[in-house]
This record gives C-alpha cells, structure tokens and sequence, in this order.
C-alpha cells in the first residue's frame, strides 16, 4: 500500500531521532507545497512533487491536503485512559475553593474512580477506552503512552492493563503501556501504607511484569502519596522487569521527583509544576525528559510549571494531555498546545516540538516517531488551515482534518473511517 499526500500549502516538522532542547526546540522544517509518500507503513519521500514523480510511480492512493498544513501525528507522552464513573461532581467543589487533596481525603479524586473501576467489567472498560481512543485520534493523537492506576489492587491493575493491551491491537492508535498501580494508597490501607508499598514491591509489581503486560512503571511521587525512599523501594526491580521508569513528580510541592527521576534513568519526569532549580539543573544534565501538563494546571486552577525555565535550561521538554477523569478530561492535544503557549509561555514551534518529537522521546520512540523524515513511521495529521501557527491561533475548536496512521487514513474529514 503506497499513499500520496500532496497539495498542501506547508509540510512542517522538527527533524531528528533525539529530543531538542535549548533554541532548537524552536526550529522546525518548513517546506512549502511539499509531498509525502508513505509506502509499507513507512515515510519514503518528503519533498517537492516534480522530484518525488522522476522518482516514484503513482501512488495506490493519494490524499489532496487542500492547502491545509501536514504535520507529524501527535504523540500523547502522559494519559490515564482507562477508567470507569465520573468526578463532575469534584469540579463545582474545585470551584468553591476545595484542593485537589481536600477532596482526596474526603473520599474523592482518585479513589472515586478507582470504586467505580474496581465495579466494572473488562467489557466495560474496553468499550470506554476505545471512545477516548477514538477522540484522541481524531483530535490528531496517532499514538500515547497509557497507564493504569485506578484499581489498586492486582485483579483490577491486571484488568487494566489488560484492557490497554487489547485496545492496542483493536485500534489504530498506538498504546505503550506502563504500570501505575503505585498511583495512590486505597482506602484499605490508608492506615498502614507500608503494607501497601511491601505487597507492591513483593506481589504486584513482580506479578505485571511475569504477565508481560507493561513497558513501563510509575510512582505518584508526592508528599502525601509516596515519598522519596519509598518511590526509591518501588521502582528499585524496574530494570530486572525490563520496565523503563516515568515519575510523577513534584506536582504539588518541592520534594525532589526531578532529581530522584534524574537518579534512576527515568524516561520521563512529569508534572514538574514545583520543581526546584536544582531540579531544573538536574534534568537539563540528563536524558529524563521533562513532560509538562499545562491542561492539569489549567483544569485545577493552580500554577502552571516553569516551561520556559526549563527550555532555558536545555531540558528537553515535552507536553501532554494527562487525560483522566478528575484534573484533566481531555483527549486534545490542540487544546494542551494552546494552553502551553498561552499558560506556559511557549511559543507555538516550541509546544509542536514538545507534542510530536519530543514526546516521542520521552516514551523512548524518538527513532521511529515524532517527525516526518524518511524511515519514520507514516503517522500524519492534516490540518484545515494553512500554517502551523492555526493550531494555537485558532483556538477552542479541532484544526485537524485528515489523519495518517502507519500510512493508512484513518480520519477523513473529521471522522474515523478506518
């Protein structure tokens, strides 16, 4: 299968096969009236259509771009999808003046969905994670990195992950699994932690990884939740699981996640709302991306992270939606761009670099993904505007039209058709 995209009015990228940092996460390749070939899954020519018609025969297929402006599909470096229930009741809460952690120890946030996700059917859950997968494709979302985390227990973190799996073989979009059943303390043993974290490190954790089921592991690093020695105990039989590490990492207060991310070779550090200047040191000396939520800071009201410190820096920064039930219901990587220029500071080259490139290194998979060069995946959007700068410029609707995935299209017009 060969597909054409031709006729549109810019093909824009970063280019490489590692995260950028400093003033390149700014420079992007902009190549007016450019083609693409995609042939086996793969790109095979970027460039002008007279060069790629000396080179190439008719394609089985082509995609007329309309003018609009072809860009690297978007990839997802930080999402919860899988959950059962809804927290639309914690928002008005949110609005009165209640904290993300006020209402946690009322028996909300994390604990509410995880009730609601230990009651339902893998079935169920499937059903649900397919719907986001669907909206996160069309929003231009070609693959994301996907944790569990609200079962808490081993049969309902083994379901979760299993229903991550299944999702990943039943829909276009590409799934990279990590376990987060260190997500939280359930009520169970909200009296006993310790417990809790020895039966993590002792029977679930080495139970996921006889299973095969993650890529990856997590720890909601943050005073209240684990601190740094039990996140230290938790993530200490990573490497013999042939799991790679993502952190979440001072998010509410200053307590060292950066550098314990730095520490242990994490992939990612995310959040990173309170991170301290050493922390921002740290990282910026690392291969640890930086992901920032910039859509959790603007659903909780509350500071967004220090984007442009840690850009000056050299960290290599990236952006994602945290879509989840409770501080951030979104599958919109448009939205999150917007609200990274507009809440962080960045600028619209830089958040399209931290989206595609960047967030592709931050899941590990910047040599196959993340930019539209020869060899690379063919994962495409199209978007219904002429430039790059529509998707901040013109914000608060969907700017993406058509979407490639594997070289195949996947969303035409809008809507999913394959």
């Amino acid at each position: 299968m060969s597909l054409l995209v031709r006729g549109a009015h810019q093909v824009v990228t970063p280019l490489g096969r590692a995260a950028r940092r400093g003033g390149e996460l700014v420079k992007l390749d902009i190549r007016p009236r450019a083609v693409v070939r995609c042939e086996g899954g793969r790109i095979t020519f970027v460039g002008e259509e007279p060069e790629h018609n000396r080179l190439f025969g008719e394609a089985d297929e082509t995609l007329d771009a309309a003018g609009g402006c072809v860009l690297p599909g978007f990839v997802d470096p930080h999402t919860h999808p899988v959950w059962a229930g809804s927290r639309e009741d914690e928002f008005d809460r949110r609005l009165r003046g209640e904290t993300y952690m006020d209402i946690a120890r009322s028996g909300g946030g994390i604990n509410a969905t995880v009730r609601a996700t230990r009651a339902s059917s893998s079935k169920e859950l499937l059903a649900g994670t397919l719907a986001r997968l669907d909206s996160f494709l069309t929003y231009g979302t070609t693959t994301i990195e996907a944790k569990s985390g609200y079962g808490l227990d081993l049969e309902t973190e083994v379901r979760m992950l299993e229903v991550i799996r299944d999702a990943d073989r039943l829909h276009p979009v590409d799934l990279h699994s990590t376990c987060l059943a260190a997500h939280e303390v359930p009520p169970e043993y909200r009296e006993d932690p310790e417990t809790w974290v020895r039966l993590l490190i002792e029977e679930i954790h080495p139970e996921i990884a006889r299973l095969g089921l993650a890529e990856a592991v997590d720890v909601f690093c943050e005073t209240g939740v684990f601190d740094l020695e039990q996140t230290r105990s938790l993530l200490a039989d990573a490497a013999d699981f042939g799991w790679r590490i993502h952190l979440h990492a001072d998010e509410l207060t200053p307590l060292g996640g950066a550098e314990l991310a730095v520490e242990l070779d994490a992939l990612s550090a995310d959040h990173l709302m309170c991170v301290t200047a050493a922390g921002i040191a740290a990282l910026a000396d690392s291969d640890t991306a930086a992901v920032l939520l910039p859509g959790t800071s603007f659903f909780l009201r509350s500071r967004y992270a220090p984007a442009r410190d840690l850009i000056d820096a050299g960290c290599a920064v990236a952006v994602a939606t945290d879509c989840n039930p409770g501080s951030s219901p979104t599958e919109s990587m448009p939205a999150i761009l917007a609200l990274a220029c507009l809440g962080m500071g960045m600028e619209v080259a830089e958040a399209i670099t931290a989206a595609t490139l960047n967030a592709a290194a931050a899941i590990g998979r910047a040599d196959e993904l993340g930019s539209i060069e020869v060899g690379k995946r063919a994962d495409l959007m199209v978007l219904r505007a002429p430039t790059y700068h529509h998707l901040v410029y013109h914000y608060g609707i969907n700017p993406v039209r058509d979407v490639i995935k594997g070289g195949y299209v996947v969303v035409r017009d809008g809507r999913r058709v394959a």
